[in-house]
């Protein structure tokens, strides 16, 4: 099943969600997977619509698609919503990176608000964090194999995460084996931040 739309626009959300409904029956789990860094931008070359652009890719859309969904997920009393992040939102990401670190940050603080507001209902909301994926877009695009190597190297498992990993975590963070776990991120980076 393929749903195309733009998710920064409030009604194109709301049908993506209604469609899923249609063509499933039921929502159990959402996954909030979209999100880019768009450009790397100092705040001095940063205009306005350009950090809009990125919050309202990376955040409002989020916001718009779990208020669509969050009546459905309501109707199952062990329904699970598991956000991106990214460690951008942990370290504050590398330099040209403001506005994207910024919105992965306010995730995490939209992951845990959420988790008391959903709890109720039982639905749990968690977050995974990932640090360097190769073999993604994200860092296809981004990221220099030199810096690449550098964070690598600096990774104390040292190697860099690969989107099973990712995809693991989510699998977790979605299933029923997570019943007791709300408003926490899982960190996906070696180990090179914990807390």
């Amino acid at each position: 099943m393929s749903i195309s739309g733009d998710l920064t626009k409030e009604e194109d959300a709301n049908a993506m969600v209604e469609k899923t409904m249609e063509a499933l029956g039921g929502l159990d789990i959402l996954i909030n997977n979209a999100g880019s860094l768009v450009a790397r931008k100092m705040l001095s070359e940063m205009k306005t619509d350009f950090w809009n652009k990125v919050m309202d890719i990376n955040l409002t859309s989020m916001m718009f698609v779990t208020r669509a969904a969050s009546a459905h997920l309501a109707k199952n009393s062990n329904s699970s919503i598991v956000n991106l992040a990214s460690l951008a939102g942990r370290k504050g990401g590398h330099p040209g990176s403001l506005a994207y670190a910024t919105s992965k940050g306010a995730i995490l603080t939209y992951t845990r608000a959420l988790s008391t507001e959903f709890g109720p209902q039982g639905t749990r909301v968690n977050a995974v964090a990932p640090g360097l994926i190769l073999g993604t877009s994200f860092h296809d695009t981004h990221t220099t194999k030199e810096s690449a190597d550098a964070t690598t190297a600096g990774i104390p498992i040292q190697r860099a995460g690969n989107a099973d990993d990712v995809a693991r975590a989510v699998l977790y963070l979605a299933s029923e084996y997570d019943g007791f776990f709300t408003g926490a991120t899982l960190d996906i980076n070696g180990g090179v931040y914990n807390m």
